[in-house]
């Protein structure tokens, strides 16, 4: 099969807060996948990489490659990272250039020894279908409008119900793998599928409404979970509504959280809630250092960037954006700038790096040279 290639903005631009800089926009979940592993599942590539330029030197668990963009040669495929596609094991016709979706080209194919120069014109360009990512806010887009296709697509050919819980709706809506279900557990299939991921958990008094995705290794230790995507590595509990997580995080306590994107890393402490509408039902913007951000939509909780730490009790206003590696308490401002410690100081590099060192084998992820380079890059980047 060709190299896939990923290629990213080089400017990702602040409707991209809180991601932008700290990880390519390639690895943020889109419904159960993440970007670049939605395009795989499109075209079955065996190797992937991802041309970011506003993330150099990025490295982290599960993260695929990056390589510069003078370095594509053909047989590839070269596609946006803004664009998320939908459909699986696309057969790629001979004499095909390229792919586009509603009048713009989101994918390139380079022939043996072709030498990537960069988007061009498609004469006659495939069309495929697709979610357009223009925002970090897209995420929760993406999550109500692909989800549930993404786990029907993944769900197996009889539902098995596990020992002493309740099913609401078809059981063949229910997909298990080799997770481990305790009794007591109820599962509403009602409106979607729900999909649990090998050696995933889900303890006693969990109410999961589908569509619902929990990644392997993921626990849910109760509440009620409804419309949402979980990435692998989590620890989960309360209620949790329309929401992403992208993996490797914690929310172990109560407290409400609801259409929000959970970065890598961030840990939410006991009592976080999160406000995911106005009082006057309008149009949530963000607050940006650049200025308010328009998102078109109404339900918007909290954008958390990677590494990022909240105190116990923390309430986030609608539309928060708590910046990579930040640490809030209380009642955080509407924007919290990357580094930030308990909104008034920054955390310094060293610091940031010590906290990571502690946290990141509690999954049993080392923190290796290339790992630590990333993150020190990525303080280097932000903390200004």
């Amino acid at each position: 099969m060709p190299h896939l290639i990923l290629l990213e903005p080089t400017d990702p631009g602040p409707e991209w807060a809180p991601f932008a800089g700290a990880r390519p926009l390639a690895e943020l979940r889109v419904g159960a996948f993440r970007v670049w592993e939605r395009w795989r599942r499109m075209f079955g590539a065996d190797e992937v990489s991802v041309v970011s330029p506003a993330t150099a030197a990025f490295a982290d668990v599960d993260s695929i490659r990056l390589i510069d963009q003078a370095a594509i040669r053909g047989p590839a495929i070269v596609a946006r990272s803004t664009f998320a596609p939908i459909g699986a094991d696309f057969a790629v016709a001979q004499g095909t250039e390229g792919y586009s979706s509603g009048g713009l080209t989101v994918a390139w194919v380079l022939g043996p020894g072709e030498r990537w120069a960069g988007p061009r014109e498609v004469a006659d360009p495939v069309e495929i279908k697709g979610l357009r990512l223009r925002a970090a806010t897209d995420l929760i887009t993406g999550c109500e409008r692909l989800l549930e296709d993404d786990c029907a697509a993944l769900r197996d050919e009889v539902g098995v119900v596990p020992s002493g819980c309740v099913v609401i709706g078809d059981p063949s809506l229910l997909a298990v793998r080799t997770a481990s279900v305790e009794p007591h557990v109820v599962f509403d299939v009602r409106k979607g599928p729900i999909v649990l991921e090998a050696d995933s958990v889900v303890r006693a008094g969990t109410r999961l409404e589908g569509p619902v995705y929990l990644g392997r290794h993921s626990w849910i230790l109760g509440g009620a979970v409804r419309h949402s995507a979980i990435g692998p590595h989590c620890r989960v509990h309360g209620e949790v509504a329309h929401t992403v997580f992208l993996g490797y995080a914690n929310k172990s306590h109560d407290g409400f959280v609801g259409h929000s994107v959970i970065g890598q890393w961030v840990n939410l402490g006991a009592g976080t809630i999160t406000s995911n509408l106005k009082n006057t039902y309008g149009e949530v913007r963000l607050e940006l250092p650049t200025g308010r951000l328009a998102t078109g939509r109404i339900n918007v909780g909290t954008l958390f960037g990677d590494h990022a730490k909240t105190a116990i009790g923390t309430h986030l206003s609608t539309g928060s954006v708590i910046g990579t590696g930040a640490n809030v308490a209380a009642m955080a401002p509407r924007y919290v700038r990357p580094f930030a410690w308990a909104q008034h100081d920054r955390q310094t590099r060293d610091g940031f790096l010590t906290v990571a060192r502690r946290v990141l084998p509690r999954r049993g992820v080392d923190v290796t040279p290339e790992i630590a380079a990333s993150l020190t890059a990525i303080h280097d980047r932000l903390a200004r």
